[in-house]
């Protein structure tokens, strides 16, 4: 009797919970086809919230697992469907659904080869499923991508990997090691604003990742702005103590600075020579680091024209303005050369690109002077064809005409080959030229100024080098020249 009691006991306590068993089932359903209701109306977080209670209230029901998975892939949120929809196969191995949003999880995380697997385990339930076909495709194209973008990575190839990690997140949306290499090889191409976008996304979700630190680091670093990306790199290395890029990275970054910091009070300091070996072993640190590179190789410019190495100095602009071509000191710097080294055409095209890039009083007036000096140096130098300074005197100017006239006067070489007599004649007609300019004040003048000398009457074809020798020696008759010997001559006065 007792044992009967006992059962009936039992019996009397199963009957309610069968009931409430039931009774749940039918309230986790409705839950389920609310959620449904508002999945179809994109309210996926009302539906996230039904399909919630649906688990709650049967926590071993598959589908349930597989529709909040579904949901939480359409919030983004696709570690947290992954968690589902691996419930959901641990619960039901046959629920092809739950192994494609396994799938597609994984590949949306960046694991293609798990998500492979899902895959694959899908078409084993179901060989014909074209989701599961296609996806399988998705995720081995995937996993080419990413060999090819290591292997690019290594040759330095930065275009092509970026090229292909924008052609594997097209399929893993959600991978931020996908988007850290783009952004750490978009700052390697110098695409800094780009870069830090991707990894300031990646730390609003997750303000500790070390490898988005890191690239924040190296776009500052690679910008210049050196001790802010110091703090950075210190930062990832907080996170992540074995980072050894970033570690790298921190340690270049602290030796740059001390060594162009160095260089530049060597050079405040007078000292020359040690600014430019500072400079030097600085330019050795980091061969990536473009715009300090560039900083660096116009420095040391500056320092070799200070040591009068005028053409060290354009060679390291060059250097500077090919790293950064936006970088006006090096070309203010480098025609500053170019002029002192009388390469006019070069001085103009580096203040034309002064010019266009900031149009200051300046820098017009900057150009406007080598435009002059162009101007001048491609007429006749007068004083280099009669042999004098420009500061030479009226008096030394004739002494020099005198000179040069008897030096180049046809008649002195009467007895010279055809050649050498035309040579010589071309000569006499530039002294003459010569002196008609520098010997008149007005002219002399203008020509100083470079001004066109054919205005106000002053055509310098019109002029006879023979009258103007006449005038000079006292008209005609003046003088003659006489044979003293083979190949000597003396010029008398009548």
């Amino acid at each position: 009797m007792a044992a009967a009691a006992e059962c009936d006991v039992v019996m009397a306590a199963t009957e309610p919970d069968l009931l409430d068993n039931e009774e749940a089932r039918r309230e986790a359903e409705s839950f389920k086809e609310q959620g449904n209701a508002y999945y179809a109306k994109k309210d996926y977080n009302e539906a996230y919230n039904y399909y919630t209670k649906a688990i709650d209230m049967c926590p071993k029901n598959a589908s349930y697992y597989g529709n909040r998975a579904a949901t939480l892939m359409m919030l983004g949120r696709f570690r947290e469907a992954l968690g589902d929809a691996q419930q959901s196969v641990r619960l039901d191995d046959s629920f092809v659904r739950g192994h494609l949003r396994e799938g597609k999880c994984h590949l949306s995380l960046g694991n293609a080869m798990a998500a492979c697997r899902s895959f694959q385990r899908a078409l084993e339930l179901d060989h014909k499923n074209t989701q599961a076909q296609q996806e399988l495709k998705n995720a081995n194209a995937v996993v080419e991508y990413e060999k090819i973008a290591e292997t690019d990575y290594e040759k330095r190839d930065f275009r092509k990997v970026v090229f292909c990690m924008d052609r594997a997140l097209e399929f893993a949306p959600a991978c931020h090691r996908f988007k850290i290499l783009k952004a750490e090889c978009l700052a390697m191409l110098g695409r800094y604003p780009e870069a830090q976008s991707v990894a300031s996304d990646i730390l609003r979700v997750d303000a500790t990742n070390a490898d988005a630190l890191y690239v924040r680091g190296l776009c500052l670093y690679y910008e210049d702005c050196i001790e802010k990306a110091v703090q950075f790199f210190v930062q990832a290395l907080r996170m992540a103590p074995d980072h050894e890029k970033a570690c790298v990275a921190c340690r270049n970054a602290k030796a740059l600075k001390a060594k162009k910091e160095d260089g530049n009070k060597a050079f405040k300091d007078g000292n020359y020579k040690l600014a430019y070996e500072l400079y030097t072993e600085a330019l050795g640190i980091d061969p990536n680091n473009i715009k300090t590179n560039a900083k660096l190789y116009c420095n040391r410019g500056t320092v070799n024209s200070k040591l009068r190495k005028l053409d060290g100095a354009i060679e390291d602009c060059t250097h500077a303005v090919r790293l950064d071509d936006t970088y006006i000191r090096a070309y203010l710097r480098r025609a500053q050369c170019y002029m002192d080294t009388e390469q006019y055409e070069e001085a103009v095209r580096d203040y034309e690109k002064v010019y266009q890039t900031e149009k200051t009083k300046e820098h017009k007036q900057l150009l406007k002077h080598a435009q002059l000096e162009l101007k001048k140096s491609q007429r006749k130098d007068y004083y280099k064809i009669l042999g004098v300074d420009k500061s030479a005197s009226e008096d030394e100017i004739k002494k020099a005409y005198r000179k040069r006239a008897l030096m180049h006067h046809p008649d002195r070489h009467s007895g010279a080959s055809a050649e050498v007599q035309k040579e010589e004649e071309k000569k006499f007609k530039e002294v003459g030229e010569a002196f008609t300019i520098l010997s008149d004040p007005k002219k002399k003048t203008r020509y100083d100024s470079g001004q066109d000398l054919d205005e106000e009457g002053m055509n310098m074809g019109d002029f006879d080098a023979n009258n103007i020798f006449k005038a000079f020696f006292g008209g005609p008759g003046g003088f003659s020249f006489e044979a003293s010997g083979p190949g000597n001559f003396f010029f008398q006065f009548g």
